[in-house]
């Protein structure tokens, strides 16, 4: 894993904590950073606050475990599963919710022993992915690749007292919001395009949905998940 990171915020943060985030956030409440420095230049970004990234390092010596969501060892069902968990959303039909919990069931990795939780970063716009698949609107292969190709990003989520020993603060720099809103803005459209685009396209009817999960009863060993 990288040893520099960088978290993008409207204020300086030099002591992160884990009860300083959101409670229902991607991987559940931490601190979230990114390896990428435009991209968290990105995400700082809003109309309304200023802008800020904070760069921070690892110090050696603390032998931290990592779960990488999106290493050969998990498949989507896995990052999905932890998604379904820790973010608030409405289902209104009974099979999608009978799905959503057939997933976290079966397909939600145990991450409490990490110290460090990385995997694609789901904003709003490509959290519409997820809530399309449970509603039928596209199999697991186009799941997939939609997440894959839709240049999300990668997080990197601290959720232990020990990771938070070993994060460094280094440096904050303003973020120049004239460049770096309109970047941000270009990738929240790109993403809903693309997501209209698999909507309006020509329907799959094959493959695994998510409903064959539930009635099929997969596992998740299944190979066809990998």
């Amino acid at each position: 894993m990288e040893n520099i990171l960088f978290h993008g915020s409207d204020k300086v943060v030099e002591w992160p904590s884990k009860k300083g985030g959101r409670l229902h956030n991607d991987f559940g409440q931490g601190f979230y950073c990114t390896p990428n420095l435009d991209l968290a230049r990105e995400w700082a970004c809003s109309e309304a606050t200023s802008a800020f990234v904070n760069h921070y390092s690892f110090e050696p010596g603390f032998d931290l475990k990592v779960c990488d969501l999106s290493g050969p060892d998990y498949h989507v069902l896995n990052w999905l599963a932890v998604l379904l968990v820790n973010r608030v959303f409405q289902i209104e039909m009974d099979a999608p919710a009978a799905i959503k919990d057939y997933i976290i069931k079966e397909f939600l990795p145990d991450l409490s022993c990490f110290d460090v939780i990385r995997g694609y970063r789901a904003d709003d716009s490509y959290f519409q992915y997820a809530k399309f698949f449970l509603h039928g609107g596209m199999n697991i292969e186009q799941l997939n690749r939609a997440l894959h190709l839709g240049n999300l990003g990668e997080q990197v989520f601290l959720q232990s007292e020990k990771a938070f020993d070993a994060l460094v603060f280094l440096t904050a720099e303003d973020v120049d919001k004239s460049v770096y809103l309109p970047k941000r803005k270009a990738r929240e459209r790109r993403a809903r395009e693309d997501f209209s685009r698999i909507k309006e396209g020509p329907k799959v009817f094959d493959g695994i949905f998510a409903i064959d999960l539930y009635r099929n009863k997969i596992k998740n060993d299944d190979a066809r998940l990998r």
